[in-house]
Order: structure tokens, then C-alpha cells, then sequence
């Protein structure tokens, strides 16, 4: 029996409507001018119930003329405004889809600050607008006191975050504030990794973990029933806890994708074994389990952190820009985000759940392959740029000393092979003798970066 409450296709919309409400320009916007509306009301009515509000000591108290005056100018500021600031909004995106990469622009459209500002300027347009309406020219009594004073406070605190805006947006525009936008949300998406060995009961009172099994994740049913996808698209959730719920007790789903990879309709999401009675009613359950969107997201995918990052090091490497600083930074960047990665296990390939029920997720990335995606291109383009493969080798190194000593020795070997692969590059590359012995020097130094200037003596000591 599956109740409302747990109808995985609720679960993983609602959770994909949060998302999504975070890298949207509208939605937050258009709940501030729902805000200013309900605002404009509740202040027309309270100047209504109290008529001496105009005698307070923080309340203005003009006259009709000069409020219509002033709420017109405030509405008219406003709107003209929210146009050159949605301007700037458009021509940071370009910039940032030009210099960086198309996928950082996603940072930008999910910038808090960006969207409340653009919010705000509406909102109190449509607040003056509408307060507008309660201010009679032909009448003596002044304008309502509380609608005015509120109209002067929203214009006050908008205009300072205007400002705050455009400090806010000068810095996003560096690369480093660029690149640390997505390391922190990879690290975020990173720590929810980790997490995913446990998951909070439908009470929300205990908490279960994941119940690793050992079994063969490479073997496949031709009898098996194939869930299909519905359309075409990138994967950005596949819940555990979900996928064993849909299926009835005793049987084995095997998820045949994973976050992060793009599946064609009438491609198979997952197969179930043995084949369920009720064909009908588990597939829709088991496909309301995968999402399927338009977009790739990082809401379960620390690998598209990794693309994203790498995307800014490629960009930076291209003949067109030529920038090795921020090749470089990007290195370190990703060195930190795999540095995190490496002491976090990957989900198991097959857990076992309640009702003898068995998922397979033959598909996982492995550590390895996160360290290929991490360093592969950036080191097949580094060239004959010295400070960069100075930055990777670094960075190799101090990744193997960190897995040797979190004791995550069985993904030393990858990061040995990309050490091995930048010290081939470095001796085929074209450079001058004494730049490829300082770079084969960095190679055979055991020191971690980081300590540098305490492993070193300073001079005259």
C-alpha cells in the first residue's frame, strides 16, 4: 500500500519545485509584488481603523497633493530602475557565459540578493500604485500617514540595496568569486553524499541507514520488467528510499543510470525482477522515482560541480582567452572539492531494504572515475603552460599524502596514474631545460603545499 505521503512522484517534484524556485528570476520576484499587494491593503486598512496614526511621532503627514506627487515619482523611479537593473542582471550573464562558461550561469540566476532586489523594485511599484487609490486631491484631510510612511521605507531600503546590488555584482564578475560559488554548493552537494547512506523514516522520529548487501550488480534478467524513460533528459534525482518503496517485497529494482547522465526516451531507467503482477501500477511508481529534466542541476551530482569547474579552466586555457592564473585557481579549486571527495564512500552498488526488497545501482561513479573527470582535460590542455602544471602536480601530491592519511589508501592509484600522465606531458611538452627540471623537481618534492613556508628555513637561521 503506498499512501499520499509517500507517492514518490510528490516527494521528488516537491523537492525539484524547491530547486527550481532557487534558480529562478520570477518566482521569488513575483511572491515580493504578491507581498507589496497584500502590504498596499493591510495599510489602507489600518489607516482606516486609525485615523490619528498622521500624529505619530514617526509617521508623515502630507497633503493629498503632494502624496500623489510623491507616490507617482517613487512608482515611476521604481519601474525604471527594475528595467536597468534587469539590464545589468542580463549583461552579467553574457559575460559570465563568455568568459567562464555557459553552466556558470546558473550561479548568477540563483544569486539570493539579485532576485530580491528585482523583487523589491516591483514590489513597491505596485505598492504605490495601488496606495495610489486611497489618496483623495480633492479632499483636505492629508494623505493616510501609514501607507505614505511605509512607501518611504520600502523606497529607502530599496534604493540601499540597489547599491548593495551593484557592490554584490561587481564582485561575483571575478573569477575567484565565480569558482567558489561552485566549489561551496559541490561541497553542499557533497556533505548531502555523504548523507545518503541515511534517510528519516516517514514519522521523521528515527533515522535508518543504508543497509549495504553483497551481491552481483552485473548480471541482468532478460525476464526482468523494463521501466522506460518518458522523455529525453538529464537524471537529477533517483532516490533510494523511494525505488525500494515502489517495488513489492521480495523483489530486486536495478537502476540502469544514475545522476548525472542523460537518458533518450524509450531508453530503460530500471528493471525489476522478478517480474511484478501488477506491471502497470510498478512501473508508473518505479518511474516517478527517476527524474528525468531539462537541465542538469547538482542537487545529487558533485560531478557537475566538477564539470562546471573544469569548464572555467578549459575556458581560461583556450588560445582565445589565454588566462593561466585562473587555470590555476580553478586547479586548486577542484584539489579542494576532490580533497573533500576522497574521504566520502560512494553510495554501496546494492542495498538491501525493508520486505527483503534489493537495489542494484551498477552505475555509481567510483573514485576514480571522479578523479579522470576532475584532472583529465585540465592536464591534456595545461600544454606548455609552466604554472599550471606546477598547480596539478601540486595538487596530485597533496591529494595522495591527504587519502594516505584519512586512510583511503585504495584511491591512491588513480591519483599516482595523473601524476604520472602531467610528469609524461611536462616531459614531452616544449619547454626550456630549466623549466622542465623546476617542474620534474615540484614532481619528486613530498612536501604538502600548504607547508611550504614551515618545511623551509628562512634565510639567515
Amino acid at each position: 500500500m503506498f499512501s499520499r505521503a509517500s507517492d514518490p512522484a510528490g516527494v521528488l517534484r516537491w523537492s525539484g519545485v524547491r530547486y527550481r524556485f532557487r534558480e529562478s528570476l520570477f518566482q521569488l520576484p513575483a511572491l515580493l509584488v504578491v507581498a507589496g499587494i497584500v502590504l498596499a491593503e493591510v495599510t489602507a486598512r489600518l489607516d482606516e481603523a486609525w485615523p490619528g496614526a498622521a500624529d505619530g511621532p514617526w509617521t508623515l503627514s502630507i497633503g493629498s497633493t503632494a502624496a500623489t506627487w510623491l507616490l507617482s515619482t517613487v512608482a515611476g523611479a521604481m519601474i525604471t530602475t527594475a528595467g536597468v537593473v534587469f539590464s545589468l542582471t542580463v549583461v552579467s550573464l553574457q559575460l559570465a557565459s563568455s568568459q567562464f562558461s555557459p553552466r556558470v550561469m546558473r550561479s548568477f540566476i540563483r544569486d539570493r540578493l539579485s532576485q530580491v532586489v528585482i523583487g523589491l523594485l516591483v514590489a513597491t511599484f505596485t505598492y504605490c500604485v495601488l496606495t495610489l487609490r486611497h489618496v483623495d486631491e480633492e479632499s483636505a484631510r492629508d494623505a493616510p500617514a501609514l501607507s505614505l510612511t511605509t512607501a518611504v521605507v520600502l523606497t529607502v531600503v530599496t534604493v540601499l540595496l540597489i547599491i548593495a546590488h551593484l557592490n554584490h555584482l561587481a564582485g561575483r564578475l571575478q573569477v575567484g568569486q565565480v569558482v567558489r560559488a561552485i566549489a561551496e554548493e559541490g561541497e553542499e552537494t557533497l556533505a548531502a553524499m555523504a548523507r545518503q547512506t541515511a534517510w528519516e523514516r516517514s514519522s521523521g522520529a528515527m533515522v535508518d541507514t543504508e543497509d549495504a548487501a553483497e551481491h552481483d550488480v552485473t548480471s541482468l534478467d532478460p525476464q526482468a520488467l523494463h521501466v522506460l524513460a518518458e522523455r529525453d533528459g538529464w537524471v537529477t534525482q533517483a532516490s533510494t528510499r523511494l525505488l525500494l518503496r515502489a517495488v513489492p517485497p521480495g523483489s530486486t529494482v536495478r537502476l540502469e543510470t544514475r545522476t548525472g547522465a542523460y537518458v533518450h526516451e524509450g531508453e530503460v531507467l530500471a528493471s525489476v525482477t522478478p517480474r511484478p503482477d501488477d506491471v502497470r501500477r510498478v512501473t508508473r511508481a518505479v518511474a516517478a522515482t527517476v527524474t528525468v529534466d531539462e537541465v542538469r542541476t547538482m542537487q545529487q551530482d558533485v560531478d557537475f560541480a566538477l564539470r562546471q569547474l573544469v569548464d572555467v579552466g578549459l575556458r581560461a586555457l583556450s588560445p582565445a582567452v589565454n588566462d593561466p592564473t585562473t587555470a590555476v585557481e580553478v586547479v586548486l579549486r577542484v584539489g579542494g572539492l576532490v580533497r573533500r571527495l576522497l574521504a566520502v564512500d560512494p553510495p554501496a552498488t546494492a542495498v538491501r531494504g525493508d520486505g527483503d526488497r534489493l537495489l542494484l545501482r551498477p552505475w555509481v561513479l567510483t573514485h576514480e572515475e571522479y578523479v579522470g573527470h576532475a584532472f583529465d582535460q585540465l592536464r591534456q590542455s595545461a600544454g606548455s603552460q609552466t604554472q599550471v602544471l606546477a598547480a596539478l602536480m601540486r595538487t596530485l601530491r597533496m591529494l595522495v599524502a591527504h587519502a594516505e592519511q584519512v586512510d583511503r589508501t585504495d584511491r591512491v592509484p588513480a591519483l599516482e596514474e595523473q601524476l604520472r600522465l602531467v610528469t609524461e606531458s611536462v616531459e614531452r611538452a616544449d619547454l626550456a631545460p630549466a623549466d622542465r627540471e623546476r617542474l620534474l623537481a615540484v614532481r619528486a618534492d613530498r612536501t604538502d603545499p600548504a607547508e611550504h613556508v614551515t618545511a623551509r628555513q628562512p634565510p639567515g637561521r
